[in-house]
């Protein structure tokens, strides 16, 4: 059996290498001239260590991790709101929070492939989804290319998305804009975790190569961008409490990354049409205030391949595709969902209601202090499922 993935993120990479293992010609199309991830790090929570346990890698992802200790959450001047152990964490769902940079996850699942399946340098046009008679076929710049299957894990803004679900609305903004960079660890102590005020985020996680992977998030109007975003952080967070002030100052200019939020706000009718299955960002962008978006990617990536993977066949494509859809696109609208208001709560810029999230969080974190784990719970307590 064939498979078509398009694009090479962390969706398509996990349905790539669980379809290879299970003995499909896999192809990768990727309109990158190179596989460099987009992004600097990210959080690989215990569901999404579960789904790289499926693929043999998640012990390797696991050794990325550069501490496990509390993580806080606080005001601008540093007071605490709330704390977070890790070793709850681990008591309650079975793994810790795994801080990475997104290029040495993604080199731990293209390594679990040849290199000659990847076809960089192509990107894709348009798709025609197929039929119990006919093979789906995906348009591209080089020309039109067939498989028994496609999946569409070409991000937010997919191609594949608009040719399947043309009535789609598709992503929209979410009102929040948000800049990414990887710095040396700044000498001195503090914690990791968030700091909420004013509408804005910023976050603070230390990686295992002595760097730190740090971001801000703001209220904006969409497209704007600044002669020098390294200057604009510092405009928005330079009076934040340390080390965020030494975070920013360390940055390259260059290397600053910024972008606005999008997330499907309407959820797809389906996670597949035909022969043709879509996954991660194409199906349901969500805003980072879960910090589960490469997660859910590869919750999708290793459900299709473990669904689809034994298939023989166009009807039973079809059935596992069906099955796919009801596993995965209830719980993709929802997480979106969960994203969303988070991000409301996170970023409130009333006054009142900032003061009220802040002593509630004090208080609850004193008087029920597993009520936060409970609330991750519908999120990370995911299993895989075990095939047809």
């Amino acid at each position: 059996m064939e498979a078509i993935v398009v694009g090479a993120g962390f969706g398509g990479l996990t349905a790539a290498v669980g379809l290879f293992q299970r003995g499909w010609d896999v192809t990768v199309v990727e309109r990158a001239t190179e596989l460099r991830p987009v992004g600097s790090g990210l959080a690989v929570a215990p569901n999404g260590l579960r789904a790289l346990d499926t693929l043999g890698v998640g012990d390797a992802v696991r050794k990325l991790a550069a501490f496990q200790g509390d993580a806080t959450v606080t005001r601008p001047d540093g007071r605490v709101i709330a704390r977070t152990a890790s070793k709850a964490i681990v008591r309650r769902f079975g793994d810790a929070v795994i801080p990475a940079t997104r290029s040495s996850v993604m080199d731990v699942l293209t390594a679990l492939v040849p290199a000659d399946v990847f076809r960089l340098g192509v990107a894709a046009q348009g798709v025609e989804a197929g039929s119990a008679s006919q093979r789906p076929c995906l348009l591209t710049d080089s020309g039109r290319l067939e498989a028994d299957m496609i999946v569409a894990a070409d991000g937010v803004n997919s191609v594949l998305r608009r040719a399947l679900f043309p009535e789609h609305p598709g992503a929209v903004y979410s009102g929040i804009t948000a800049w990414r960079l990887l710095v040396p660890t700044p000498a001195g102590d503090f914690l990791p975790g968030e700091v909420w005020g004013g509408g804005r985020v910023f976050g603070i996680t230390p990686l295992a190569d002595g760097r730190t992977y740090a971001y801000g998030a703001d209220h904006a109007e969409p497209g704007i961008t600044y002669p020098d975003e390294k200057a604009e952080l510092l405009r928005r967070f330079g009076d934040w409490h340390f080390p965020i002030p030494a975070l920013i100052s360390g940055a390259d200019p260059e290397t600053v990354l910024h972008n606005d939020i999008y997330e499907i706000a309407e959820a797809l009718p389906a996670y597949h049409r035909g022969s043709v299955a879509i996954l991660g960002d194409a199906a349901h962008a969500m805003t980072p205030h879960l910090g589960q978006g490469a997660n859910q990617a590869m919750e999708d990536g290793v459900t299709l391949a473990a669904l689809v993977g034994p298939a023989k066949d166009s009807e039973e494509i079809a059935s596992a595709l069906a099955r796919y859809t009801a596993l995965r696109a209830l719980r993709g609208a929802d997480m979106v969902r969960r994203s969303h208001r988070m991000g409301a709560l996170t970023q409130s810029t009333s006054r009142s209601k900032t003061a009220l999230r802040n002593l509630g969080m004090s208080l609850v974190g004193r008087l029920v202090p597993d009520l936060a784990l409970r609330a991750m719970e519908p999120v990370v307590a995911w299993r895989p499922p075990e095939g047809p």
